[in-house]
């Protein structure tokens, strides 16, 4: 027996954060310790199911942290008040859900926090009704002061690092363009994405944080994208020949992708209910490649 998938189902968003350390990625994988694993594995425990089926905003890599991480799934009537432990009620039981679910993640996986299990409308997708996804990364160059307290979240280059040459690059990389350089597109899709923002800035705690944000990121973009700015800062690479790259739309050995316990999806952001059905339309549309 599976969550019951069509009407007159109803949809759940859950909108969750996790240490990535311990996880083999997101997604369910046998053997493996996975986000969408233990999630699964105790919502199904709540619900009395064999199984359940989560479906997600951002698919995380091994070792990727979320403080904004979304999901969806649906659930009969039935199977709703049994999780809230009444009737249905759309207006409230929000904190209830999160709280049984948080109770039951406690003992197998504490590095789980579901901050709300939330009733949403039919055409939410956590996947393609997505506007944008924001993502940051953590890092110190060779002359920043180590901090152990943050060594799980932040990595380490081994080359000092010029801040303002690494903000002129990530400038150069704005807008629309094709990222092939950067990552590697899925079978019958392109690497045609809108590069909405890279901002760099000093943290109170002396590392340098990226604010990355896009319409869409394809596999290890971010960190790619991360690894090119950071060849500039540290001298590697000229910024024109970044351009030069970026361009060529071909993978390269002239920067490496960036460790994975860096990275955070911080936020996905979604448009007005009335709008979630044409923007996971609009999403689901193979996107045309650039000239």
């Amino acid at each position: 027996m599976t969550i019951e998938t069509d009407p007159p189902g109803i949809r759940l968003r859950l909108d969750l954060a996790y240490d990535g350390t311990d996880f083999r990625g997101w997604a369910s994988q046998p053997g493996l310790r996975t986000v969408q694993g233990e999630l699964e594995a105790a919502i199904s425990m709540l619900l009395r199911v064999p199984d359940v089926r989560l479906a997600v905003g951002g698919r995380t890599d091994a070792g990727v942290h979320a403080r904004g991480q979304v999901a969806h799934l649906d659930v009969t009537p039935e199977q709703f008040a049994k999780w809230t432990g009444a009737p249905r009620d759309p207006d409230g039981g929000d904190a209830l859900r999160a709280r049984r679910l948080n109770g039951a993640l406690q003992r197998a996986a504490p590095d789980i926090a579901v901050h709300s299990v939330r009733e949403a409308p039919r055409a939410f997708d956590a996947r393609f009704s997505a506007l944008r996804r924001r993502y940051e990364y953590r890092l110190r160059g060779a002359d920043a002061r180590r901090d152990p307290l943050t060594a799980r979240f932040t990595a380490e280059v081994p080359r000092p690092l010029d801040l303002g040459s690494m903000q002129r690059a990530s400038d150069e990389l704005l807008g629309l363009n094709d990222f092939t350089t950067f990552c590697k597109a899925r079978e019958g899709s392109t690497a045609v994405r809108d590069l909405l923002g890279f901002e760099w800035r000093e943290t109170e705690d002396g590392a340098y944080a990226a604010r990355i944000e896009a319409d869409a990121f394809c596999h290890s973009m971010v960190r790619a994208l991360v690894g090119a700015v950071v060849a500039v800062g540290s001298g590697r690479i000229g910024e024109e020949e970044l351009i030069r790259l970026r361009d060529a739309r071909e993978r390269t050995s002239r920067f490496t992708v960036m460790p994975a316990h860096g990275l955070s999806l911080e936020e996905i952001a979604y448009p007005a209910d009335e709008e979630l059905a044409t923007r996971a339309e609009q999403t689901r549309a193979r996107r045309d490649p650039l000239g």
